[in-house]
């Protein structure tokens, strides 16, 4: 059976059906989510999500980076650990600005590595 990997953010086709995406990418996808989304969000999943929303109204500064990065590094492995082995995670909280790359390879697939980065202003 093939796996069906819904597009994110939701969308609809050109012929009306739910939009679809490629494995690469339908990844990274979850990888935004994982990323913007706030523990305590989802209401079937308390635990999912990274809060980096949160990241910045807190006092800027190398410890602060460091648990950022690690908390960051073991959602990902909980959450996709299943389908990427992660390589690094670069965070920058700038004014209400937060830049995000992750490094990373897929466990399927090309298995060559991938950056996937995301900006948010908040």
């Amino acid at each position: 059976m093939k796996t069906v990997n819904l597009k994110y953010p939701y969308g609809v086709a050109r012929n009306g059906a739910t939009a679809t995406s490629d494995e690469a990418a339908h990844v990274e996808q979850m990888i935004e989510q994982l990323l913007f989304t706030a523990p305590g969000e989802r209401v079937m999943r308390p635990t999912f999500g990274c809060g980096l929303r949160q990241l910045l109204f807190e006092p800027n500064g190398d410890i602060l980076a460091a648990a950022t990065q690690m908390a960051v590094q073991g959602s990902l492995q909980q959450w996709l650990g299943s389908r990427i082995d992660v390589i690094d995670v670069d965070i920058i909280a700038t004014d209400s600005r937060l830049d995000v790359t992750v490094t990373y390879s897929l466990r399927r697939g090309d298995q060559s590595p991938r950056a996937a980065q995301f900006s948010r202003s908040l």
